[in-house]
């Protein structure tokens, strides 16, 4: 709901809402490849990532959509938009990670919960990168060409007044 309050579209709503498996995945896996459990703080990890991904979502394609605005066609729009969002990606997934791995791999006092925190994020962070450079692009030019051809159809449609012909009218 709120997704859709910020675009008004159901279907960009949704584009942001399918991310979230993909994020989800890779802190699954992660948690898998350490042998973890979930838990309680595996949760809350899984809640912070959710969080994370969907913002990621929200910012690329609110740069996929003002790159439209500016380019006559959806493929250049979409490439541009996409390319913008790379560089500041790629350094906020190196921030986090970097701020996340210290505590994923370190022990003492709290680092057995802290660590099943930070492995979801981590994992997630991981697949989220991939998922938001690569996959909501993709997915949005296909969206924006299929309303583009749905548009075209319906103006190319004939209403009723105008197939009958002007002996309708009489």
């Amino acid at each position: 709901a709120l997704l859709y309050a910020t675009f008004r579209r159901w279907d960009e709503a949704a584009l942001i809402m399918a991310t979230l498996p993909f994020a989800l995945t890779g802190g699954v896996w992660l948690l898998y490849l350490l042998g973890y459990n979930q838990s309680v703080a595996t949760g809350v990890g899984f809640i912070a990532l959710a969080g994370v991904s969907a913002e990621f979502g929200v910012v690329m394609l609110i740069y996929l959509k003002s790159a439209l605005a500016e380019h006559s066609d959806v493929e250049s729009a979409v490439r541009a938009g996409a390319l913008l969002r790379v560089r500041p990606k790629a350094m906020t997934v190196a921030v986090i990670l970097a701020g996340l791995f210290p505590i994923l791999v370190g022990t003492g006092t709290g680092s057995e919960v802290m660590s099943r925190i930070a492995a979801p994020m981590v994992g997630g962070m991981i697949s989220s990168t991939v998922l938001t450079l690569g996959v909501i692009p993709a997915l949005y030019a296909l969206v924006k060409q299929w309303q583009l051809r749905r548009d075209s159809r319906s103006a190319q449609v004939p209403s009723a007044q105008e197939a009958l012909g002007p002996s309708a009218a009489a």
